[in-house]
């Protein structure tokens, strides 16, 4: 378990995941495991959980499914903040989460370009010569990937475009993909193109909410976070539906749950 726990930690700081800095509290640091569409996001969430509580937060980003499997699995993480409520859900069902999961914004998926191409909101113009590969993220481990698929499908092209699909392992790969021109267009989160990193970068469009399901976002906090750092983990938990970290989402292309 050392080793594992050892290799998970070393691979965060490899990813160059942390968000946050300066003065910790004692016993005031707590790690976010961060689906890889709210990475931006996470970013301008931890600078102002830290200016208000003065807890750091560090973050490890991938694809839900991966970071539900580590944690199932005792990878250290005291939150999962997902890019669904399939895998919180799954966290309770076994014993690795605390109750509640609850959402704390719904995610929009658009279609990207860097490459010169001109995204439409229907598929028909990814069936062009100039379009060799498609980049969406993995549907096994990642919402937005299975999301991706489920537009395609919708309109009747997923068959007929297979061959020019490449899967990312996640949001942040498939951004990679699309950003070095490696896929002429992908299909990816609104918060990436929203981000200060990346907007104004090629060209983007939303596609239609009602050609896949409505993405919603859940959080819950760890049997490790419950265990080890109870007062903190709550306090981000709750820190997610303020005002000010609502407003945040809201920059970033998410919707808020009613009420938010």
């Amino acid at each position: 378990m050392m080793k594992k726990i050892t290799f998970l930690l070393a691979l965060a700081t490899l990813a160059g995941c942390t968000a946050g800095g300066g003065t910790q509290q004692a016993g005031g640091s707590i790690t976010v495991a961060t689906a890889a569409n709210v990475q931006f996001a996470m970013s301008a969430l931890a600078q102002a959980f830290q200016s208000q509580t003065g807890i750091a937060v560090q973050t490890v980003i991938s694809s839900s499914g991966k970071l539900t499997a580590q944690i199932a699995n005792g990878a250290p993480y005291d939150l999962l903040v997902s890019a669904n409520m399939k895998y919180p859900e799954a966290l309770l069902s076994n014993g690795s989460a605390v109750p509640p999961a609850k959402v704390y914004a719904y995610g929009a998926l658009v279609a990207w370009s860097l490459a010169g191409i001109t995204p439409e909101p229907t598929p028909e113009y990814l069936l062009s010569s100039n379009i060799r590969k498609i980049a969406v993220a993995n549907p096994k481990n990642a919402p937005y990937g299975e999301q991706g698929i489920n537009y395609l499908e919708y309109f009747g092209y997923l068959d007929t475009l297979q061959g020019k699909l490449v899967y990312g392992e996640s949001i942040a790969q498939t951004n990679q993909y699309i950003t070095t021109m490696a896929a002429e267009v992908g299909l990816t989160a609104k918060s990436v193109v929203l981000s200060p990193e990346m907007a104004g970068k090629g060209q983007w469009v939303a596609l239609p909410a009602g050609s896949y399901s409505p993405i919603a976002q859940g959080v819950v906090i760890t049997q490790y976070g419950a265990d080890n750092h109870p007062e903190a983990c709550q306090l981000f938990f709750d820190f997610l539906f303020s005002e000010a970290a609502q407003a945040i989402f809201g920059r970033y292309g998410y919707d808020l749950p009613q009420g938010g």
